[in-house]
């Protein structure tokens, strides 16, 4: 099920939404200082493209500076991400066959808003409570 749900939302949207956060990656990347936030953006643009068995939890080692980048990414990209993901996530919600689409669209825009401090792990490996499996 998830291979169906991860190809549909590839051809509907993951594509789409990668191109979006590699654009902002690139850009964060040329702009020298803004590195760690270009490195952020590629990470969840692998995330955007293929989200069906992989989820975002918490990183325990995160600290203050993760808030501090937090702020900054949302200033400069993490806002028009995420409402990339809310007008996805409406078009979707338009058919039946979208809404799962929509409701992932929608769970990744905590990730979108403040992604650092997370880490992009299989359910896998939540449900057996390993953190082991980690992507990027």
């Amino acid at each position: 099920m998830r291979l169906l749900l991860n190809l549909i939302w590839f051809l509907l949207a993951g594509l789409w939404l990668a191109i979006g956060y590699a654009l902002a990656g690139l850009i964060m990347c040329i702009l020298i200082i803004t590195i760690p936030f270009g490195i952020a953006s590629f990470r969840i643009a692998s995330y955007v493209l293929w989200p069906f068995g992989r989820t975002i939890v918490d990183k325990p080692s995160a600290g203050a500076g993760a808030v501090v980048l937090n702020i900054v990414w949302f200033v400069l990209a993490g806002w028009w991400l995420a409402l990339g993901h809310v007008v996805t996530a409406v078009l979707q919600a338009v058919t039946i066959i979208g809404i799962p689409l929509a409701i992932a669209n929608i769970k990744l825009i905590p990730v979108t808003v403040v992604p650092f401090g997370k880490d992009i792990v299989t359910t896998d490996a939540v449900r057996q409570g390993q953190r082991a499996v980690h992507f990027m």
